[in-house]
């Protein structure tokens, strides 16, 4: 094997069969992980329901939410990639019986009774460290201690888990991934309060294109902001002037979002390209000779560039071209 190879199954996986098989087809479906991350990414956001609760940190999730976040993750997996339900476990993956196992805590996987001896999908998502995880492993018993946990009643719960001389079991599909970044969890503080200090859902989404610029922004961080249910509305233009691309460009201010005339202007300008359900913010200027080689792009008959804080801009802003 020399450097440049890809790195194979890990040890113990053709001793199992079955579990490469299971290994083979997750892979085959999605070589790169972006729709597994993806699922994780929205099934957190479907918990945090920003659009109801102006949520955005897990920490803030009820208890009885944050115990739901696995079936949410199971069901969600299951519709993502069309798995088959199976007869004893969550999952018939290639005629294989596969149970879908959710932690919050990294290796803190719960294995029930029934699960033993079967294939394991564990799944491992961290909103703050913005990573997550997926792995295959039997259920071996002999491999395996009690949880230790006692019920209210004084019974144990009778679940399993890995011990930590036997995390090398787990076959990864996935290890420490990146998981898509929550915008407003990850923020300054500074940056984050005097986005959700004004009262108003336009004033909090304005002041967000306003303070966070050359950064992508999915449309869950306007929805949370918004709190309304036709959030994306409060970005558009209207008669008012008071939506976000009309009230800003009067800072020297556009947004381009995800159509393919407003991703051209982004990559002109230099940059980031906002991808599907999101927007990125950039003040401009008129293009001057002392921008040297700054990239730049043409809008109403001028060409404009992108400029930082504490440089001079002609307002306003040219209007972004239509779909």
């Amino acid at each position: 094997m020399t450097l440049f190879d890809p790195p194979g199954p890990a040890p113990g996986v053709c001793d199992d069969p079955q579990l490469m098989l299971v290994h083979q087809y997750l892979i085959a479906l999605d070589p790169d992980g972006q729709r597994f991350g993806q699922v994780l990414r929205d099934t957190i956001d479907q918990l945090l329901d920003g659009e109801h609760t102006g949520r955005f940190d897990w920490n803030d999730l009820h208890k009885t939410e944050k115990t739901h976040a696995g079936t949410l993750v199971e069901i969600n997996l299951l519709r993502e990639f069309d798995f088959l339900s199976g007869q004893d476990m969550d999952y018939l993956i290639e005629g294989i019986e596969v149970d879908c196992k959710f932690s919050q805590k990294e290796f803190g996987w719960m294995i029930p009774p029934e699960a033993l001896d079967e294939i394991c999908l564990v799944v491992w998502a961290d909103d703050h460290q913005g990573l997550w995880s997926a792995g295959l492993f039997r259920a071996d018993r002999k491999r395996l201690t009690t949880s230790g946990n006692i019920t209210k009643k004084g019974n144990r719960d009778g679940k399993f888990r890995l011990t930590q001389t036997h995390r090398s079991m787990i076959t990864w599909l996935w290890r420490r991934e990146p998981l898509k970044e929550n915008l407003l969890l990850h923020l300054d503080s500074d940056i984050r309060d005097a986005i959700l200090a004004p009262t108003s859902g336009q004033r909090r989404i304005n002041e967000l294109f306003r303070r966070v610029q050359r950064r992508r922004i999915d449309r869950n961080v306007v929805r949370t902001l918004g709190q309304q249910h036709d959030y994306m509305a409060r970005v558009r233009d209207d008669k008012s002037g008071t939506r976000a691309r009309p009230a800003l460009r009067q800072e020297g201010i556009i947004i381009p979002g995800d159509s393919a005339n407003h991703r051209a202007v982004a990559q002109a300008l230099g940059g980031p390209i906002p991808e599907k359900g999101e927007f990125v913010s950039f003040q401009v200027a008129r293009a001057q000779p002392h921008h040297d080689d700054r990239p730049s792009v043409e809008l109403d008959g001028f060409h404009w560039v992108a400029v930082g804080d504490g440089e001079s801009v002609d307002v306003p802003a040219p209007k972004l071209p239509s779909r």
